[in-house]
């Protein structure tokens, strides 16, 4: 029995640090509108995949982590950025101009 907890709490520990590493992978995207006031921003992803795909999809918003300046950013500029995904709330954590 005591085998079994500790394979147990090993699988719940990989999958806890799996998906921490997935919620941190990087994305490319444009930015659809910046809000410096509410330090938000809206940004369509890139698409990536199928030949021909349908990438008029909707922006996504999200809040500005801090450390993170707009300042130099505006929209329609192409940008690499990671997302932390904390209960819902969706922040970008590393913005970069392509």
């Amino acid at each position: 029995m005591k085998i079994a907890k500790v394979v147990l709490a090993g699988a719940a520990a990989f999958v806890a640090v799996s998906s921490t590493a997935l919620a941190q992978q990087t994305h490319t995207g444009t930015i659809t509108q910046l809000n410096r006031l509410n330090n938000t921003v809206a940004i369509r992803q890139t698409q990536n995949g199928t030949v021909g795909a349908n990438t008029g999809g909707a922006a996504e918003e999200f809040k500005v982590g801090s450390g993170v300046s707009l300042e130099t950013l505006h929209a329609g500029d192409i940008v690499n950025y990671s997302v932390n995904d904390n209960g819902g709330a969706k922040t970008i954590t590393k913005l970069d101009r392509r």
